[in-house]
């Protein structure tokens, strides 16, 4: 493989296009009007303008991205996350047209796709799910009979959701039909599936998830798991890997179920499967059949390069190292810095980095796709960076990724570093006794919302939700029209 298309932006695209370098690959940037003079453009070999800013017009052009890599001779397309990454028909057509998509099968991709599938494929190797129905409901009044079955409160979730998009939690059996009602439309106008189930409501569940890696020798690895229960509006803000609760026995058993899980749809390639965590018990979640925003930090414990492990994968090469091999080492912390005001219910605060100085030290990473004097725009994710710390232990990761966050100078726009700061400082993060709902439970700052004026508060809502389904990892998928950076100084 000697040149690959990063079909991607911004700080994953520049991490993607980093470990090119180191492996002597040449590499191919797309970039919308947005994007003409932002870091990763410059840092790649050569660089094609895609469109407009809208992705709908620029990043998820799959057939206008496929021309570009025939016009250029490229050999491989590596799709980051979000936009294309998940997106199978794309996967179809480089395939179809030789040309080496770095990921898994367009099967595997459809079968991890939907929530009901998902379960289908995964149900013969026995792995553990939440109680409630694998299929689609059709009847509601008979579906009702089911819940009773299970228990209030169950949760109604949309087949091809993400997001929270599709989901609904109903407390009592009055409130079924309705909300049920509410979670077909809801789908139908997010992802233009109605199909929804039900299951029996996890209330204090922690969001653990294991990384996979197979080859096509039929190999298959998990890289420990990552800690991701720091959440807001179903949206991971903070990662952390091992997970404090997780025991060396628990760790094997979700290592295997997470395996067997890829093995249950063929996959290749890096993946990461996520699991609910309750009272000394897991439930299979979901299938992410990509590279997860979170990476670093199980590249930071194992000691590998999860991008370096996709490419050599997809040139058809066997993993050269087994489970045995592979140990922990450390511990790992991520922060994503978001352009976003924490104290105005995280509201997108777009402008301009008039100051920006990166934390820098031993085991201190940051991964973005910014510099100095560069605008927000306001057509993606408001992501402006992944801060990632690496120590020997928790605490001492906790006392580094404080220090870093006191040395990241970010001004002209509000962030979340302040957040991120609160929250891992917080006796409840530090104990380890936290879950899902941390944020709603401990983060409360009304004051601002207070003092703001109603009629504005409604017009930023609207724009807050604006963004939020615009720019989202699965936002980005959906809007399909079929469906970063390494350094030890985003989906």
């Amino acid at each position: 493989m000697n040149k690959i298309l990063v079909a991607n932006r911004g700080e994953i695209a520049l991490r993607i296009m980093k470990t090119c370098k180191a492996m002597k690959i040449k590499t191919v940037a797309i970039y919308s009007e947005a994007d003409k003079n932002t870091p990763f453009v410059k840092f790649a070999d050569e660089a094609i303008c895609v469109g407009p800013p809208p992705s709908s017009e620029s990043y998820l052009l799959g057939d206008k991205i496929l021309q570009i890599c025939k016009d250029l001779n490229v050999d491989g397309i590596h799709p980051g996350y979000g936009f294309l990454s998940e997106n199978a028909d794309f996967t179809r057509k480089a395939t179809e047209a030789g040309i080496t998509f770095i990921g898994p099968s367009p099967k595997s991709m459809e079968l991890m796709g939907n929530k009901l599938a998902a379960k289908e494929t995964v149900k013969k190797y026995g792995i553990p799910m939440v109680e409630g129905v694998d299929e689609a409901i059709v009847d509601v009044e008979k579906s009702l009979i089911k819940a009773k079955e299970i228990g209030f409160p169950i949760l109604v979730k949309a087949a091809a959701g993400g997001g929270g998009k599709g989901m609904r939690v109903v407390e009592k059996a009055e409130e079924f039909v309705e909300q049920m009602n509410l979670a077909i439309s809801e789908a139908e106008s997010s992802f233009g599936d109605g199909s929804v189930f039900i299951e029996r409501y996890v209330g204090s569940p922690r969001h653990i998830e294991i990384q996979v890696l197979a080859d096509t020798h039929g190999n298959t690895v998990h890289l420990f798991e990552r800690e991701c229960s720091i959440q807001r509006r179903h949206q991971k803000v903070i990662e952390e890997a091992p997970s404090v609760i997780l025991t060396p026995e628990l760790r094997k058993a979700m290592g295997k179920a997470a395996c067997d899980v890829a093995k249950s749809c063929n996959y290749v390639g890096a993946g990461t499967v996520e699991f609910l965590y309750e009272k000394g018990e897991f439930f299979f979640l979901e299938m992410n059949t990509r590279l997860q925003v979170e990476h670093p930090v199980t590249e930071m414990i194992s000691g590998l390069d999860l991008v370096e492990q996709q490419i050599k994968v997809a040139r058809g090469e066997k993993l050269a190292f087994t489970q045995d091999d592979l140990k922990i080492n450390g511990h790992a912390l991520e922060v994503r810095v978001y352009a976003e005001d924490p104290q105005n219910n995280f509201l997108p605060d777009i402008g301009t980095l008039e100051v920006y100085k990166r934390p820098t030290g031993e085991g201190v990473r940051v991964d973005d796709g910014f510099e100095e004097g560069m605008e927000i725009p306001i057509y993606y994710d408001p992501m402006i960076s992944k801060l990632i710390v690496h120590a020997p232990t928790r605490e001492e990761a906790i006392e580094k990724m404080t220090k870093a966050i006191s040395d990241y100078d970010i001004v002209g726009i509000k962030t979340t570093l302040d957040f991120c700061k609160f929250t891992i400082n917080h006796a409840a993060f530090k104990s380890g006794d936290f879950d899902t709902h941390f944020v709603p439970q401990y983060f409360s700052d009304t004051s601002v919302m207070d003092n703001t004026d109603t009629n504005m508060q409604e017009i930023a809502a609207v724009m807050a939700n604006y963004f939020v389904e615009v720019n989202s990892e699965k936002a980005s998928y959906e809007a399909s029209p079929s469906f970063n950076s390494w350094s030890t100084n985003r989906k």
